[in-house]
């Protein structure tokens, strides 16, 4: 059985950073700090982009925070974020970086030689389930027909990702063709940079399939653009109630993606305090209840020491896993 979900479930959506307190610093629906800046690893229309401004507007929306802003800074595959937040400690010190399951990939794989152990962890939030899209028009309905167009001409049958060679999305394609009885390492991948060129690529005919964040793909399949033909969960979304699961499917891996915010090494204690009281006061706000539901996402919060635990279990879990699929 290839699951990701061992232990904990997986955590974590990303929100990230804030400039000045406000006076109040209870988790009661007071304001508790007047700005948060989010620093974005990946281009718009990602899963990153999509946490970081769904965080956003619920700290906003529901009073906790005054105002937020967003930087989106793409490149090295996340790696040009992390390097400028740590490169740039004291300035960034008002700053929230998102991240998610790449930052642990991509530090095995050696994309770049930092790791979240360089970073101030403030809080995992949500967990996003992974999906296989295909075009509206494509002759493609279920697995069972991408496994079939695979067989059939496995050159022909790309799929693309919004993450680098080795990256999640990779990795999600490569365990879902892996548990239907492929060979792992012979599926064809081409990397995008960021999720929303990703799809461009699907809707333009230049890929067969895309591996992508169930979040990414909902608005789009909603509109007709797109259909999802396997979601990583196991049992169906509800926000996505008409897509079956890989299991349901006869394809038995599962996986979800964390995401969660980091801030600069040596970050202010107070500070980290009040970004995990305006975090940890967000889930019980009908403004985060609705962004959550609108993106399929799956509430799951680790603060602090519990963070860190997490992020070093799943670092064992992925790379003996990656060890096994080839990636390491």
């Amino acid at each position: 059985m290839m699951t990701f979900e061992r232990g904990c479930k997986a955590l974590i959506a990303a929100t990230v950073t804030a400039l000045t307190f406000g006076s109040s610093a209870y988790a009661d629906g007071h304001k508790i700090m007047d700005s948060i800046h989010f620093l974005i690893p990946g281009g718009a229309g990602g899963g990153w982009d999509g946490t970081a401004r769904g965080t956003g507007e619920a700290l906003t929306g529901a009073g906790l925070v005054g105002t937020a802003t967003y930087e989106n800074m793409s490149g090295g595959g996340g790696g040009k974020a992390i390097g400028y937040l740590i490169e740039n400690a004291e300035s960034n010190e008002g700053t929230l970086m998102v991240n998610s399951t790449p930052i642990v990939i991509r530090s095995l794989t050696g994309v770049f030689p930092q790791s979240f152990r360089d970073l101030t962890l403030v809080a995992g939030t949500i967990g996003d389930y992974a999906a296989i899209v295909v075009g509206k028009d494509s002759a493609i309905n279920n697995m069972g027909d991408l496994v079939a167009a695979y067989d059939a001409d496995p050159a022909a049958t790309a799929i693309g990702g919004g993450s680098v060679p080795g990256g999640m999305d990779h990795l999600v394609a490569a365990m879902a063709m892996e548990a239907a009885g492929r060979d792992a390492l012979a599926v064809k991948y081409i990397p995008y940079d960021a999720g929303g060129n990703a799809m461009a690529a699907l809707l333009s005919g230049e890929i067969a399939a895309l591996s992508t964040g169930l979040s990414e793909a909902i608005d789009l399949a909603n509109a007709g653009e797109v259909k999802i033909i396997g979601v990583t969960a196991d049992e169906r979304v509800p926000a996505a109630a008409d897509a079956m699961t890989m299991k349901e499917q006869g394809i038995d891996m599962s996986f979800v993606n964390w995401r969660g915010f980091f801030g600069a090494p040596g970050l202010d204690a107070d500070q980290v305090t009040a970004y995990q009281e305006a975090i940890a006061a967000m889930y019980d706000t009908p403004e985060w209840e609705a962004v959550r539901a609108r993106n399929g996402w799956v509430n799951i919060h680790n603060s602090g020491e519990d963070f860190r635990t997490f992020l070093e279990n799943q670092e064992q879990v992925l790379g003996d896993l990656m060890t096994k699929l080839g990636f390491l």
